[in-house]
């Protein structure tokens, strides 16, 4: 049956060029892809030196407190006497009016009576002697002399760096001054300087101060020690001296109860904590009796019976920017002979600052 031979040659030759087809078609495709079960990710572009991100560390925050000057903080006082002091320079000479109103200006910044005499008396042997001829030479001596008055104390905060147990600073004064809130900025200035600082709620009395010098202290990383209500500030003053002896810290900080200054009894108790202060390992190498500036000439009594009662060392005058009376520093610093160290020029914690002579009288006298 030769046709059944050529069938089967026939299909032979197709299925032949089938596969020859079908390998030219792949050969033309190239080889077929098989996915990975895990892709490799393609390789990321070269990058040039240039594009090679610099590693900057981040700057450590520094929080810088402006300080103030006298001048923009005490436009009060000022005020109160640029009328005078203008009638004065605008007169052609020096005149008997002439030295009433410097007089005036004197007294109604509470310079003091015994200070202005002493400075009008320099002033008119000057003048006689003919050193001093116009209003304007008048004022400027007049502003040389009160400097001088002032820039020979030491306003220093006394810090002993003897090992051996804390430095005690102790506050006192009479109610609403400003101890409490005095002392908190005290403490968080002195935590910048890198002192370790103890606070001592000594004002057993008075709930809210116990509270708000516990804010100051958690402000400025300060521990404190507080006590019962009601009970002895000493005791209070005491223990807090203690830990910081054994805790090794630089300086505590003792606030006390506010008290008049006219109460035997209670000066009697301050004279107590000032004693029980000096005992042991403690120093106590500061008492800032802490005076309203607005109180003018009481402060100076306040001053006179708290220096008998705590031998004070110098004084904090606060809310110096809302007084009109800024003299008071005069009969302080003469007449007692305790220096100025701190005043208050508003209320932030950069506003408690050194106080500054110069400053000072140019912000009070000095011509603009």
């Amino acid at each position: 049956m030769p046709w059944i031979y050529l069938v089967l040659v026939v299909l032979v030759l197709v299925v032949g060029i089938g596969v020859v087809l079908v390998n030219r078609r792949s050969a033309g495709r190239g080889p077929a892809e098989v996915p990975s079960p895990h892709p490799t990710p393609e390789p990321p572009p070269p990058r040039s030196e240039a594009a090679t991100p610099e590693v900057v560390e981040a700057p450590v925050a520094v929080i810088e407190v402006e300080r103030p000057t006298f001048r923009s903080r005490m436009s009060k006082a000022r005020n109160a006497l640029a009328g005078t002091l203008l009638g004065i320079r605008s007169r052609g000479g020096i005149t008997d009016e002439t030295w009433d109103d410097l007089e005036e200006a004197l007294l109604r910044a509470d310079v003091g009576v015994r200070v202005t005499d002493d400075l009008l008396s320099g002033l008119r042997t000057k003048v006689k002697a003919k050193e001093i001829t116009e209003p304007d030479q008048l004022l400027e001596a007049l502003q040389a002399e009160m400097v001088e008055r002032l820039e020979t104390a030491d306003r220093s905060l006394h810090f002993d760096d003897v090992p051996g147990g804390p430095n005690v600073w102790l506050f006192v004064g009479v109610n609403g001054v400003g101890k409490t809130t005095t002392i908190g900025k005290v403490g968080a200035q002195q935590a910048a300087l890198g002192r370790t600082v103890l606070m001592a709620a000594g004002d057993t009395f008075r709930a809210a101060a116990v509270e708000q010098l516990g804010t100051w202290a958690e402000r400025s990383g300060a521990e404190i020690v507080r006590g019962n209500e009601g009970g002895d500030p000493s005791a209070v003053i005491f223990d807090a001296i203690e830990r910081a002896t054994a805790r090794h810290i630089d300086l505590v900080l003792g606030d006390t109860a506010g008290r008049l200054h006219t109460k035997t009894n209670l000066m009697e108790e301050l004279r107590k904590v000032r004693r029980v202060a000096a005992k042991g390992a403690g120093r106590v190498t500061e008492v800032l009796l802490v005076v309203d500036a607005t109180t003018g000439q009481n402060g100076l009594a306040q001053a006179r019976e708290f220096g008998d009662a705590t031998e004070v060392t110098g004084v904090v005058l606060t809310k110096l920017d809302g007084s009109a009376k800024g003299g008071i520093v005069f009969a302080i610093e003469t007449e007692l002979g305790l220096p100025v160290k701190l005043v208050g020029l508003g209320e932030s914690i950069g506003d408690l600052v050194e106080f500054d002579p110069d400053e000072f009288i140019e912000a009070l006298v000095g011509q603009d």
